[in-house]
């Protein structure tokens, strides 16, 4: 389990959307390990839940063919490989200086200016489709827009679920059974969910009241609350962590954007870029410690409320009052994305008639030329590091 999914994580590039491609060829074509309508069924899930989405299917699988130790397996295999590299990236950044570094950092800024955008457009077709989708996600912008506290955030997010109940449930039809799923609880018993769920409720409520005991719980509370708020994955992370890391003064603004920047270029799923912040926000000589703090605290919460979810989510899935808070939720996260792609990405890093052709340029390569973002981030800190200020 361990050796298929380090392939992936050294070789998987392209963000969640590819990463769910690479599995289903990978997984359900070559190795056959689950049918169609049972992978089909663990995306949904992965959707519906908060965390990173690509993870999550790698972790279903690992449990569903291993058990326990298989689901962390692939978990460590999928991840690992990422969360290394961006932890080398971050003892090198604070080496960056002088025009060339600067030059750098401000082109990896730019880059993520031009992904960011193409998230938002992607996820804007998908989600916001209707008058009424499209309402939450401007309301949700807009609210941020004005205040982007971490609190405000996790209102938006509800404020989506309710006005999802209100407007979107007549076109929330329940999903129809695909007749696999139900052996995604074989191996979890609904007491071992439970469990999962108390422990994923307690962790939201009790890790903020301890924060204050010390910094290291401080570091890992912060990363676990943005781990278990953020539906959508990958992207939609980043005004999570920017108000948690950022705000504080943990995290300057363009180490922030650098890092998140680069993390585009790497293989396996974003949420290493925990790990980058960890390490960043973590004074020498402590930064593995503080990389570990925020890699699994950003990765705990997903994994408590998918095992928690997994022996129920036949049941879960037939609920029409369920799918129409989704639908709202995951509107309201297109809106605080859109509010994050203005500000801080816009607003800090792009000053110039040069800057704005570097965006668009990196924003053309990836919608229409389809080029791999790994390429984009390179031409990206190349154009930055030639046209340093």
């Amino acid at each position: 389990m361990f050796r298929a999914f380090l392939k992936l994580g050294l070789t998987s590039f392209g963000g969640p959307i590819a990463h769910l491609g690479y599995f289903r060829e990978e997984f359900v074509v070559r190795r056959r390990w689950v049918d169609d309508a049972a992978y089909t069924d663990l995306v949904a899930l992965s959707q519906f839940l908060p965390g990173p989405s690509s993870s999550q299917v790698g972790l279903s699988l690992g449990l569903i063919r291993a058990g326990y130790w298989g689901g962390l397996a692939a978990w460590a295999g999928f991840t690992l490989p990422s969360a290394a590299l961006m932890i080398a990236f971050a003892g090198g950044v604070s080496a960056l200086s002088g025009n060339l570094g600067t030059g750098l950092l401000h082109g990896l800024n730019l880059v993520a200016v031009a992904i960011v955008a193409q998230a938002v457009c992607g996820m804007a077709r998908s989600f916001c489709a209707d008058r009424q989708r499209a309402s939450i996600a401007g309301i949700a912008a807009v609210i941020i827009g004005f205040h982007s506290s971490a609190l405000t955030q996790v209102g938006v997010i509800l404020m989506g679920g309710l006005a999802g109940q209100w407007l979107c449930r007549a076109a929330a039809a329940p999903a129809a059974a695909a007749g696999s799923s139900a052996t995604f609880g074989l191996r979890i018993s609904r007491r071992a969910s439970l469990v999962a769920l108390v422990a994923y409720a307690l962790g939201l409520a009790v890790l903020p009241l301890l924060a204050a005991l010390s910094p290291r719980i401080r570091l890992f509370s912060v990363f676990y609350r943005a781990g278990a708020l953020v539906f959508g994955g990958g992207h939609v992370v980043l005004p999570l962590l920017r108000s948690a890391c950022v705000n504080p003064g943990w995290v300057s603004e363009q180490a922030f954007l650098a890092g998140y920047g680069a993390a585009q270029a790497l293989p396996g799923p974003l949420f290493t870029f925990a790990a980058y912040l960890g390490a960043v926000a973590a004074p020498a000589p402590h930064r593995l410690v503080g990389s570990a703090l925020g890699l699994v605290g950003i990765f705990v919460p997903g994994v408590l409320v998918l095992t928690g979810a997994l022996p129920f989510w036949e049941a879960l899935r037939a609920q029409a009052g369920a799918q129409a808070s989704m639908r709202g939720i995951n509107a309201a996260v297109v809106g605080l994305l859109g509010a994050t792609l203005y500000q801080p990405l816009w607003s800090t890093s792009v000053s110039s008639p040069l800057d704005l052709a570097v965006v668009l340029a990196a924003f053309i390569l990836l919608v229409a030329w389809r080029a791999p973002p790994l390429v984009v981030v390179i031409l990206g800190a190349v154009a930055g590091s030639v046209f340093a200020r």
